[in-house]
């Protein structure tokens, strides 16, 4: 399944929040792609996914914001 979820209008920390509650959805094989445009959580997110071992790939799309895409 792919969930995607578009954070480029909110401000950290609730893209942070809401990403830890769609981690806990996914299940082996599904892909999730998070968009965000917050310095804070463009930062910050990355690193939640490095601490919890996630396997990630994050590109620059344009104006700043930034595409994670998380597959599990």
């Amino acid at each position: 399944m792919i969930f995607e979820y578009d954070a480029s209008d909110e401000k950290c920390p609730l893209p942070l929040v809401n990403l830890r509650l769609l981690l806990k959805k996914l299940q082996k094989g599904d892909l999730c792609i998070l968009t965000l445009a917050d310095k804070g959580s463009i930062d910050d997110i990355p690193k939640l996914l490095n601490k919890l071992g996630y396997s990630y790939n994050q590109s620059l799309i344009d104006n700043g914001r930034v595409k994670i895409t998380i597959l599990m």
